[in-house]
């Protein structure tokens, strides 16, 4: 156990401390379907570096809101799930979700080409 305090101004900070960052909220959208490998994931996270999808994987995994299982067959594979502790992300995920939709519409009201190609939550809620 760590004998430093970590110290955060507020609970946004806190929360940023996790999910501060632009691939860690869509890895935890596309793992909300469901368990997936780390080939699905990368799929899914378009613009991601395998390194650096293994560096998010591996601070999720650190933080205790995935978990990652390892299947000891031929070939072996690794699938990452979201913990109970995970999900309780999935407000967090539901309001940014919600608020990128409000920001299309006004994008469109500026008359901006903007739209969404997954517009639901479906996943969150698991």
């Amino acid at each position: 156990m760590s004998e430093t305090e970590t110290i955060y101004k507020n609970g946004v900070q806190a929360t940023l401390a996790v999910m501060g960052n632009k691939w860690k909220p869509l890895i935890l959208c596309h793992l909300g379907h469901g368990p997936l490998r780390t080939a699905d994931i990368r799929r899914n996270v378009t613009g991601i570096s395998p390194k650096v999808l293994t560096e998010q994987l591996r601070e999720l995994e650190t933080d205790g809101i995935i978990t990652r299982k390892v299947f000891n067959e031929v070939p072996p594979h690794v699938e990452y799930s979201i913990t109970e502790y995970g999900k309780t992300l999935n407000g967090v995920l539901i309001a940014m979700s919600e608020w990128g939709e409000d920001r299309i519409k006004v994008l469109k009201a500026q008359g901006q080409n903007a739209s969404l190609l997954f517009p639901d939550h479906e996943g969150y809620e698991n």
